[in-house]
């Protein structure tokens, strides 16, 4: 029997339905392996096993029974640390949160997958409040990278993208504000979907405001597709959620892509790329092309948003912060605490400003994509860096987010975009291909990530190099 870690979602699926695996026997051991890898990873910031267990023991009742309660029943699972979980803490990366509280309300994602019978294993790390593309935290850490633990997981989802990829888990669920999840899935080696704004319902509403997406992190596109049918249920709580959506992201995943015109875009017309990134996905573009996309190398036509998004973000942070007592101020990451000094010089002239050239933007891609089917660039221009402690470099616009420049602009216009492994690096890092949809054509990119997905699979990395022996 292969190891059980090393299983998709789907796969354990089949095994529950002709009762030659049981979700005990699968959290069990997907808590071993958090015990055994997770020391030197960090990917946790909250392991619940008993409940867990007790959940996956009611589980195999069910499958004993024949009636599965949902369509994730017995699935372990991990929720980043930004969305509330009932019977957890939810501290969201930071210092200021008092753990001891009551923790008795589900956001809603954390909702849908109980009631689809996934069973919980604990909380994933982010940054403080989520800031920034790299985890690292003075609460958890640094979170380092399944492939090098010399190197970043990226973030905010860091902790997500690493248990996933690390065999931790077969779904993780993480949020995108500018890259949160196609950020760690590409330095990590998995799938990550930023769904369509509002198609995943959330509450609270992030103080990031509407660039904040939620979506899972997997190690096939179609656990992605069966995660999403269940994510993607309304929500009375998210004003700004989407109507409901009754149609089956699994149903014609193995559609291909033959025909679709498909934008290629090596650098949206700005960026600088790393030379082994940059190759790795031309050689994933001619991929797309060999299975019938009609590919066609073209810029969108829009300057670098950096100053839209950063602006936007800074805003959101200085927003935070004056949330805080001046107690929890000084306790923050230094990260987060510059963040929100940067955000205290805009007035609201400023922001307003900024809104007005994200609108622009956003009109200018539901034109540009009226031609095309989708867009398809480079998940981030860079390989995994080093990985780093808050505060290790000065906080500024470029040394924040000026390595992903591909993340950002679709979070500013709320399409759905997602990154899928096409590569390694001399070093044995993996590289990210994203495919950007046109608004709420998200079954579109499931489906183009699954046929490339069937040419290239999903690879992971050897267990050898998350022992805590090999950590720098």
């Amino acid at each position: 029997m292969p190891d059980i870690t090393q299983l998709t979602a789907t796969q354990l699926l089949a095994r529950f339905r002709d009762r030659s695996l049981s979700p005990v026997d699968v959290a069990g051991a997907c808590l071993a392996r958090i015990r055994d890898v997770d020391p030197a990873l960090r990917a946790f910031c909250w392991i619940d096993e008993e409940p867990a267990l007790a959940s996956a023991r009611a589980s195999e009742q069910r499958w004993q029974r024949g009636a599965p309660c949902g369509p994730l029943d017995g699935v372990p699972v991990a929720i980043k640390d930004l969305i509330l979980t009932r019977g957890m803490p939810t501290l969201r990366g930071s210092r200021t949160v008092d753990a001891s509280q009551p923790w008795e309300v589900d956001a809603p994602v954390t909702a849908r997958l109980r009631e689809a019978g996934a069973v919980i294993l604990g909380k994933t790390t982010t940054p403080e409040f989520g800031c920034k593309g790299e985890t690292n935290s003075p609460l958890t850490g640094i979170t380092r990278n399944p492939w090098d633990l010399a190197r970043t997981a990226g973030g905010s989802s860091g902790g997500t993208a690493a248990a996933v990829a690390a065999g931790m888990c077969p779904i993780a669920i993480g949020t995108d504000g500018a890259g949160s999840v196609r950020i760690p899935a590409a330095f990590c080696g998995n799938f990550g979907l930023k769904p369509s704004f509002g198609r995943v319902p959330a509450y609270p509403l992030s103080p990031f405001g509407t660039v904040a997406h939620l979506g899972p992190h997997t190690m096939s596109v179609a656990d992605a597709a069966l995660a999403m049918n269940v994510m993607k249920r309304p929500d009375a709580r998210d004003w700004t959620s989407l109507p409901p959506d009754d149609s089956d992201y699994t149903a014609g995943l193995d559609d291909g892509i033959r025909g679709l015109r498909v934008a290629f875009s090596p650098a949206l017309g700005y960026a600088t790329v790393d030379p082994e990134v940059a190759s790795a996905v031309r050689a994933g573009v001619d991929r797309l092309a060999a299975l019938g996309a009609r590919v066609t190398q073209v810029d969108p036509g829009f300057d670098d948003p950096l100053e839209i998004t950063t602006g936007l973000w800074f805003v959101g942070a200085w927003t935070v912060w004056n949330t805080l007592a001046r107690e929890q101020q000084a306790v923050t990451d230094p990260d987060f605490r510059a963040q929100a000094e940067l955000g205290a010089a805009y007035s609201a002239l400023d922001v307003q400003r900024l809104q007005l050239r994200r609108g622009e933007l956003g009109s200018r891609m539901r034109q540009f994509m009226q031609d095309w089917d989708l867009l398809v660039t480079p998940a981030v221009a860079v390989p995994a860096f080093e990985a780093r402690p808050a505060g290790h470099s000065r906080m500024d616009p470029r040394s924040m987010l000026g390595w992903t420049p591909f993340s950002y602009p679709f979070n500013l216009t709320q399409q759905p975009a997602c990154t899928i492994p096409c590569g390694l690096t001399s070093a044995g890092l993996p590289v990210g291909l994203q495919l950007v949809g046109p608004m709420f054509g998200d079954a579109l990119v499931l489906r183009a990530a699954r046929a490339y997905e069937q040419v290239q699979p999903i690879a992971r990395p050897p267990l050898a190099r998350m022992s805590e022996r090999n950590r720098p």
